[in-house]
């Protein structure tokens, strides 16, 4: 029976060292680096007002994180985040019986660069981010507007969130 007891201990300790670890922190960023200012994002789309929609998106997903503060004063700041929006798209996802569009889908592509502000230093880029939310399609063409702008802002905030996970793991 002791035998067994060890044997099950030994493997418990085992799959305890089994790769499972707590997320990257950005330990790979300078300690130092505590304040963000976020700029403003060039949008390169037709689609008005999403620039507004990712930089507040970032402003909230930096808050949320911990280990940023983002400052509305570009001198007090540590490090810059800025991008641009350079691809927004619709597509049709379902349709009625009778061929009327139901659902369509709105596509974002999104570059970003993290770097210090003190010498321009960039410590993460990401090109070509991209992500795709759904929505209703309505007779009612205000109400499908309206439908396409809460995905576009739902869009924004996955976009920062992905952004952000890479910032963090040092891609």
């Amino acid at each position: 029976m002791k035998k067994f007891l060890i044997i099950y201990v030994l493997i418990l300790l085992a799959c305890a060292g089994c790769g499972y670890h707590v997320s990257p922190g950005g330990e790979h960023i300078d300690a130092g680096i505590r304040k963000v200012f976020i700029g403003n994002f060039v949008n390169r789309t037709s689609e008005a007002n999403v620039e507004n929609y990712v930089r507040n998106a970032f402003f909230d997903r930096l808050r949320k994180g911990g280990r940023f503060t983002p400052v509305s004063d570009r001198n007090l700041a540590d490090a810059l985040l800025t991008g641009q929006i350079s691809g927004i798209t619709t597509a049709h996802l379902a349709y009625s019986i009778a061929d009327v569009t139901k659902e369509d889908s709105v596509s974002m592509t999104l570059d970003v660069v993290f770097k210090r502000a003190d010498n321009g230093e960039v410590i993460c880029i990401s090109d070509g981010l991209s992500g795709r939310e759904a929505f209703k399609v309505e007779v009612d063409t205000a109400v499908t507007a309206e439908n396409k702008r809460n995905a576009i802002m739902k869009l924004s905030v996955d976009m920062a969130d992905k952004a952000y996970r890479n910032i963090m793991s040092g891609f």
